[in-house]
């Protein structure tokens, strides 16, 4: 019984263990959920704050599973030096978060910057157990992600705010608590506070998830065609019943801190909520709708290797085998001769070929756009969203050469589902590519087996022309009797 007493106050109940490791569980589940597509799928790397925001996520789910163990008294050891205090673990990841800033977020790492020179970065250490970097910046991402779901399909436009700033302004409020809090020192030696203390600080947690149900009411009539809606729902819902066990730990603790039992099954309660709510919380649909579509349970390949498959395009992808490959005239105009699928295909391998494929990506995903009728907003969206992340945004994976004009009327367009979005573009890409690659192509060895194909895709529809019978007088007439064919046949095969 002394014992168990003992634990309950120190840590390192058996109970203690058991959370440990299944917060240790359930990050590896979080780490595989977002390194997994990547290395089985050979998804492509991706950029900018579809791709960092969901690291920083994963940031914060370690930063507040290791707060909880570190300050909660799951551990058995004593206090003895600066950095076992409860203050530095509920935020003692600061440096980790500033590196990371330097990189990616400088308006953060400039934050950090100003605080350590005028000698507030104590106070930013003395956040409590798990403050601004783990459940405040877990909500603060999550209502980013929000925040650009709005803005792209309810105002269709792009978020007036980049990401890098709109987040370090979403963290400020939990900084200013963990400073509030150093000042005032309301932890005891066991890293509790009291009763008071609580109901300003679960406000401060409601109020995130208040924003984040908010966000849902907003877009909630959009009929989106990934798991966006769901994901924001689903995070809402388990935030918001995080916050409710936690708070009852909380009072429990306070209120009956004479049971042992009680105290080491409320710790147990806390690792074991905050363990599921980071699996749970976690989402990439948001800022990566297609990679979040790719099913680490399932055996069979990618379903959607585009988005213009993944939005049900018609005739989008790979070509058919069956596709006959037509006739060119080099003497035709560019941007009608990249009308047709087989010769962009060509022309598409060509430019990557010299390196430059980027125009002729773009010409076709932008074709890919203009086959979704003008009344279908959200396909349409999407598209352009995800043609603007790939090929317009400055330093996207596959920029293209636009003037700076165009590509501004691109990213302040106040219509992301106008029809005309890329037009400009468009003409501007054609010119480059007549004036560059389509000289070169028309002798190279990628066009002479386009007219090799051509040719032999003639022939072929010509052999299945030969058994059909147009009418009875003329069953017995093939196609190799036409005194025609000869003639058109060399006339193919000398252009």
């Amino acid at each position: 019984m002394q014992q168990n007493a003992r634990c309950a106050e120190e840590g390192g109940c058996p109970t203690d263990y058991i959370a440990i490791s299944f917060a240790a569980l359930f990050f590896i589940l979080l780490l595989s959920k977002f390194i997994l597509p990547f290395v089985v799928h050979k998804v492509p790397n991706i950029k900018g704050s579809g791709f960092w925001i969901p690291v920083i996520q994963i940031f914060a789910s370690f930063n507040l599973l290791l707060s909880l163990v570190m300050s909660v008294e799951f551990l058995t050891f004593k206090r003895r030096h600066w950095w076992q205090s409860c203050y530095v673990w509920a935020g003692s990841s600061l440096l980790l978060l500033s590196l990371l800033a330097h990189f990616k977020f400088p308006c953060l790492f400039l934050l950090f910057l100003i605080c350590f020179h005028s000698k507030l970065i104590y106070l930013l250490l003395s956040a409590w157990v798990e403050g601004p970097l783990g459940f405040g910046l877990l909500l603060s991402c999550r209502i980013a992600q929000a925040f650009q779901l709005y803005n792209i399909f309810v105002r269709r436009r792009l978020p007036p705010i980049r990401s890098y700033i709109f987040l370090p302004l979403l963290v400020l409020p939990w900084v200013g608590g963990a400073g509030f809090i150093h000042m005032k020192q309301p932890l005891n030696n066991r890293c509790h506070m009291g009763f008071p203390w609580i109901i300003p600080i679960m406000c401060l947690h409601a109020l995130y998830v208040a924003t984040l149900a908010g966000f849902w009411v907003a877009i909630r009539h959009i009929e989106f065609r990934f798991d966006e809606l769901k994901d924001l729902l689903k995070g809402t819902v388990v935030s918001a019943s995080s916050i409710g066990v936690w708070a009852f730990a909380y009072i429990l603790n306070e209120i009956h801190d004479e049971i042992s039992w009680l105290q080491a099954a409320s710790r147990f309660l806390l690792l074991v909520t905050a363990s599921v709510l980071v699996l749970v919380f976690f989402s990439i649909s948001s800022s990566e709708p297609l990679l979040s579509q790719i099913s680490l349970r399932k055996r069979e390949p990618i379903e959607f290797e585009t988005m213009g498959q993944a939005l049900g395009i018609p005739d989008s992808g790979l070509l058919s085998q069956r596709e006959s490959t037509p006739v060119i005239d080099p003497n035709e105009p560019l941007d009608k001769l990249l009308l047709d699928k087989r010769f962009r295909q060509s022309f598409m391998e060509f430019a990557d070929s010299c390196l430059a494929g980027e125009s002729v990506h773009f010409y076709d995903e932008v074709h890919e756009h203009e086959k979704i009728p003008v009344d279908d907003h959200v396909r349409r969206i999407y598209m352009a969203r995800h043609i603007i992340e790939k090929y317009i945004v400055a330093g996207a994976s596959m920029e293209v050469n636009i003037s700076h004009r165009t590509r501004q009327e691109i990213l302040t367009t106040p219509d992301l589902a106008h029809p005309d979005l890329f037009n400009n573009a468009i003409n501007e890409l054609i010119q480059l590519l007549k004036m560059n690659l389509a000289k070169d192509y028309w002798s190279s060895m990628f066009f002479i087996k386009f007219k090799e194909d051509s040719v032999r895709s003639t022939n072929h529809d010509l052999e299945h022309m030969a058994d059909w019978n147009f009418s009875p007088r003329l069953s017995s007439i093939h196609c190799f009797d036409d005194p025609f064919h000869q003639e058109q046949f060399s006339k193919g095969s000398s252009q």
